[in-house]
């Protein structure tokens, strides 16, 4: 009765199924270890910057270039500040404001963008209050440059002068005279009044919406391998019941095309 099984057309069925069946298998695992992945990396930035918090903070070059492991590090640098400019549409406990960033001019030549708080409201330049003058060290989280359009970071353009979207050497590098580190600080403790912006964590490692993404697309990839299995059991009954109907001559008849006149 199952020997239809072994005719060409079966053989490229089964084939198909043999092949399908372990690559959607394949495919679910593999979304699946990304999002393990992402939830490990998450775990591990957490407790990351709580340690960070307590370390002692390390010579600014030595934790460069910023990667996962050193992004939330505490790092020290000393200079003189130079231009400010402030960060509009950046929310902090639920509410609307602005970080006020001033580059901090160091030794090696490079400048170092540190935001040295957050004030509330609409960027203004005369809310920001004025950078300590004279040589300073400043100590907080190491963060990499901010990419336009991600995690909250604003993309729009044409703002005014002494504001930029994003934080980075990329956005900043027409704005300020200064050669720029790919990089930039967050302080332990706010100037003047204003609050302390906490790290991020690294990109990549939070439990975001590309995460969950994974965990559909394993669950997406399962549901084809048993699809495809149900669909061969299908194919498989509805042959089996064909061949019962013939040999029982329950079969019709075809009725043969009228004749045109």
């Amino acid at each position: 009765m199952y020997r239809f099984l072994l005719t060409p057309r079966w053989w490229g069925i089964n084939v198909f199924v043999l092949l399908a069946i372990p690559f959607c298998i394949f495919m679910g695992s593999w979304q699946l270890s990304r999002f393990e992945g992402r939830v490990h990396d998450s775990r591990a930035a957490t407790r990351q910057a709580a340690s960070d918090r307590h370390e002692t903070a390390r010579p600014l070059d030595s934790m460069l270039p910023v990667d996962k492991a050193t992004s939330g590090r505490r790092v020290t640098a000393s200079g003189h500040y130079g231009t400010q400019l402030l960060v509009p549409d950046r929310q902090l406990d639920g509410r609307n404001g602005f970080y006020v960033l001033t580059l901090l001019r160091t030794g090696s030549g490079k400048a170092l963008p540190v935001v040295r708080g957050w004030l509330p409201g609409k960027a203004d330049p005369a809310k920001a209050p004025a950078p300590p003058g004279g040589e300073v060290t400043v100590t907080g989280a190491l963060q990499a440059s901010e990419t336009p359009g991600d995690n909250g970071v604003g993309a729009a353009g044409g703002l005014p002068a002494g504001q930029t979207a994003a934080i980075s050497s990329a956005s900043l590098v027409n704005l300020v005279p200064y050669r720029l580190y790919d990089a930039w600080v967050t302080l332990d403790k706010a100037d003047s009044g204003m609050k302390a912006v906490p790290a991020t964590a690294p990109e990549g490692t939070g439990l975001d919406l590309k995460a969950f993404q994974n965990l559909g697309y394993t669950g997406e990839w399962f549901v084809f391998a048993g699809f495809v299995v149900f669909m061969w059991f299908r194919l498989v009954r509805r042959e089996v019941e064909a061949a019962r109907d013939a040999a029982l001559g329950l079969v019709p008849e075809e009725t043969p095309a009228p004749v045109s006149s």
